[in-house]
């Protein structure tokens, strides 16, 4: 194995492990709020959660999606100046739309029915969690691109789970049920708050380290928005997705059902974190091979993560099949219906592993906007097949859909990468690679 294979492995593993124990203790302290407070309290516990997810990767206005390519070109060339405006460009953004939120947003928010009504009981907590958590996910995606993935992905994936972890127990020392769950929030909300404080100001700290002696290249924030606005839309229906489904779901499962579902892929987002993680320690050199032209590097590099993402997405598969039924069963005996929707899930996983990174690549190539079809395709493919599966099969059916929806998109984002940019982002060609010179030792 090449040292690069190598390195991005370990690293890979390294962060995956700090996701795992961190998803270890979301699980546990979701397992007691199950226990304690019931499967309806963790449904409005998954729904708050679900929605100041998507609002906040909405707030920095697509920077914090944009943040790993462009800290890594401007570390690449040392162009501290442009980088530190980026910073503080990404900063004023999640300001503005946080006071946007909180002043205007109350009167919004029950248009999303049933979701609507659990966030206007937890309002300030809500835009408080949501203005931390946009803090962090720019952080994140600068220090990706300054090659120091520890400190990007960590803050998320580690200390807000021991955040939520230490804050359970705290809030269970109230009287009833709501009292505990409102407790609750408002922990996580200050809490992570602290933690997003902190971040930004070792982010700061990195950012000043890089050289500021070029000077900063004018239009520059014409082509931070022309990356921006698609990654919005690309972030939402990727990372966020099941936090999209969750809300689209709210109106078509119980609670306790929505609740069972939401425990399924919160699983299924650590198993997909695995994949996410190969290539995001892959960008940088991706990015470097790309700038100097070196088309045979670039294409080794996408190949190289490919087959280490595919390898580790069977693996996950097989885990899931087997540990699926005993990981629920610490939510109670009802959330055992949820193992085999749950495979059904991390099927997604291997399907996006095996086609490869369509829209990253798009992306490096100057064509963001070109991923928009393929996923407006995807989410409709999501929403139509809701309504169709899920009255009828309950939660295999919200797992179907969610599969197909990944699939379709996966696909088309293939196709346009190929077609797009000439760039075949699928496993194929690296598997055609090694056979060829596995013939060629043998015919040797």
């Amino acid at each position: 194995m090449s040292d690069f294979r190598h390195r991005l492995l370990s690293q890979s593993t390294i962060i995956f492990g700090g996701r795992l124990f961190g998803a270890g203790l979301i699980f546990l302290a979701q397992a007691a709020i199950a226990r304690f407070w019931g499967a309806s309290i963790l449904g409005e516990y998954l729904l708050v959660i679900a929605a100041v997810n998507i609002i906040a990767v909405v707030m920095p206005l697509g920077f914090e999606t944009i943040g790993t390519y462009f800290a890594a070109e401007y570390r690449a060339k040392g162009e501290g100046r442009l980088l530190r405006g980026f910073l503080l460009r990404a900063y004023g953004h999640v300001v503005a739309t946080a006071l946007l939120l909180f002043f205007g947003g109350y009167q919004f928010a029950y248009l999303l029915g049933e979701a609507g009504r659990v966030l206007m009981a937890h309002w300030l907590a809500t835009c408080v969690m949501a203005f931390a958590f946009a803090l962090v996910l720019v952080n994140g995606a600068l220090m990706v691109g300054l090659k120091r993935p520890y400190a990007g992905f960590f803050a998320e994936s580690l200390f807000r789970p021991m955040l939520v972890i230490v804050a359970v127990p705290i809030a269970a020392m109230a009287a009833t049920p709501a009292a505990a769950f409102d407790g609750l929030i408002w922990i996580i909300a200050v809490g992570f708050l602290v933690i997003a404080i902190v971040h930004s100001i070792y982010v700061i700290v990195a950012v000043r380290q890089i050289s500021t002696q070029l000077p900063a290249r004018p239009c520059e924030a014409r082509r931070w928005w022309r990356f921006a606005l698609p990654w919005v839309i690309i972030a939402l229906a990727t990372d966020f997705f099941f936090d999209l489904d969750l809300l689209l779901l709210s109106g078509l499962l119980s609670r306790e059902e929505l609740a069972i579902f939401g425990v399924c892929t919160r699983i299924f987002g650590l198993i997909s974190f695995g994949v996410v993680a190969v290539y995001a320690v892959n960008l940088p050199d991706m990015f470097e091979s790309e700038a100097v032209s070196d088309r045979g590097g670039f294409h080794r590099k996408v190949g190289d993560a490919n087959l280490v993402a595919s390898i580790l997405a069977i693996v996950l598969f097989c885990g899931v099949a087997v540990g699926a039924p005993l990981a629920l069963m610490l939510f109670g005996p009802d959330f055992a219906v949820g193992a085999l929707p749950l495979t059904i899930l991390s099927l997604a996983v291997l399907i996006r592993a095996l086609l490869g990174p369509a829209a990253l690549v798009l992306s490096i190539h100057d064509r963001p906007y070109a991923t928009l079809p393929a996923i407006a395709l995807g989410m409709g493919t999501l929403v139509i097949a809701n309504l169709v599966l899920v009255p009828r099969f309950g939660l295999i059916g919200a797992a179907c859909a969610a599969v197909l929806a990944q699939t379709i998109w996966s696909a088309a984002l293939w196709f346009t990468a190929l077609k797009t940019a000439k760039v075949d982002v699928s496993i194929v060609p690296r598997l055609r690679e090694i056979l060829a010179r596995r013939r060629a030792a043998k015919a040797g």
